[in-house]
């Protein structure tokens, strides 16, 4: 028995969702990561107010990101399976459900943007920066909802191309738009904040329109049309609900989880803010290739699962677990190669801010090991395989019994350093690593959900 698989047709899969899942998120993530380095050379306020702000829009992602795994999960079994008609329907659903979110998000924004924002900062200053900013990015929200699933049914047909196409160009997009918005060339007013609200929106609806166009008149493997994506299956609205209600309850304590990290982080002054939006932003974009792995991990255990193909899957597991911490180990080293560069690229106005930020960036270089492995095993393997729950559960546990309830004592009763505190918020990607080492290779996590076998068991 070998650790890793010899199978080349299993490399070829892996690798080519892994390539296109975590180039689409590195382009996702640079769009904001362009929007802060090109604010904080305009202003620290400014980077400051955006930092705020895309905290709700955090929120909302980790909601519909959620919503769209919801279709991941049944979609890929029915793909396994070679049926597309209930992925149409199972799309519709996602759909509906995104979108319901980007609008709640939006009527929120739209009558207390000031009351949601004093919840993560007392920062009159930045507030009221980043309270111009969500006036124009809430309008983002329901495009940014459909653009999501619509994205996510395409990865569960192993069509992940698109989503990094898409990006791409969205990319562009917001680059010219902030270059021509915040600073005022080629004849647009000099407008700040609100001019990378306005080129994140612009970038937001070329996504949308590039989703749509694909979907609708390029794809041929769904062939989806407007009228099938309205569905009347009331057993796959149940089904969906089933498993994919875990998984955007995970996704919305996940991000009530980061609000309130990112109030206790907002509360510590504003240069431990700036040294936190930078720290974070750099993992966001460095750690695509973990995140990336386990979106490639729940597509193509859910394909295995539908197939019935269970002959493969505990050596594709042990292979993908290798691969997860090889990933992890070349991140840390990364981000922690490369924290002097990024921190200089931002040009932060002070010592203090200067000194938060390297600290940051060195612990990250050390849960990032963990979250390389943890995070693909649980919400990739485990997940894909069809136990939602397990995953749901696991991460309430460690974000709130652990995460929040000792960063809060360290914070406000300890009085600990900044650097402590980051720690403590980040700490949980190491502990999960003993709980997914243990799950992901007892085997018990397979469940066919396809609706020809429900109750399908590794033997």
């Amino acid at each position: 028995m070998h650790l890793m698989t010899r199978d080349r047709t299993f490399y070829k899969s892996f690798f080519s969702l892994l390539f296109f899942i975590a180039f689409q998120n590195l382009l996702s993530f640079s769009v904001a990561l362009l929007d802060n380095v090109m604010l904080s050379r305009y202003s620290s306020l400014a980077l400051n107010g955006a930092a705020l702000a895309n905290q709700i829009q955090f929120l909302l992602q980790m909601i519909v990101v959620a919503a769209g795994e919801g279709v991941v999960v049944l979609s890929a079994q029915y793909w396994g399976a070679r049926r597309t008609q209930p992925i149409h329907s199972i799309s519709s659903i996602g759909l509906l459900t995104g979108v319901s979110f980007g609008v709640i998000f939006l009527l929120a924004c739209s009558v207390f943007p000031e009351r949601i924002l004093r919840l993560l900062s007392d920062d009159t200053a930045i507030i009221e920066e980043a309270e111009s900013y969500v006036r124009i990015i809430r309008f983002t929200y329901p495009v940014y909802c459909v653009t999501t699933v619509l994205l996510a049914t395409q990865r569960s047909v192993e069509n992940a191309t698109v989503g990094f196409a898409v990006m791409l160009s969205s990319l562009f997009v917001n680059l010219f738009f902030n270059y021509c918005l915040i600073f005022g060339h080629l004849g647009f007013d000099k407008m700040g904040i609100r001019g990378a609200a306005f080129a994140t929106l612009i970038a937001r609806c070329f996504e949308l329109a590039l989703a749509l166009v694909y979907t609708f008149f390029v794809d041929k493997k769904l062939k989806l049309t407007p009228r099938r994506l309205i569905s009347r299956d009331k057993a796959l609205w149940k089904d969906y609900y089933k498993y994919a209600t875990p998984i955007m309850l995970g996704g919305a304590s996940w991000g009530i989880a980061m609000f309130i990290q990112t109030s206790i982080i907002g509360h510590m002054g504003a240069d431990v803010i700036s040294a936190n939006s930078l720290a974070l932003s750099m993992f966001n974009v460095i750690s695509v290739f973990a995140y990336g792995g386990g979106n490639a991990a729940g597509v193509l255990t859910g394909k295995l699962v539908g197939s019935g193909d269970r002959a493969h899957i505990r050596e594709y597991v042990r292979t993908m677990q290798c691969l997860f911490l090889i990933t992890g180990f070349i991140t840390g080293a990364l981000i922690f190669a490369l924290r002097q560069p990024v921190i200089r690229l931002y040009k932060l106005e002070t010592e203090q801010a200067v000194k938060y930020a390297g600290q940051f960036l060195a612990v990250l270089s050390i849960t990032s090991i963990g979250t390389s492995y943890q995070a693909p095993c649980l919400t990739g393997i485990v997940r894909g395989g069809g136990l939602t729950k397990f995953v749901f559960y696991n991460d309430l546990i460690f974000q709130w019994d652990v995460v929040l309830l000792f960063s809060l004592l360290a914070a406000y009763v300890w009085k600990l350093e900044p650097v402590w505190v980051f720690f403590i918020l980040k700490s949980d990607q190491l502990l999960k690593c003993a709980v997914a080492a243990v799950e992901v290779n007892r085997f018990t996590w397979i469940r066919n959900l396809t609706a020809e076998d429900k109750n399908g068991r590794l033997a």
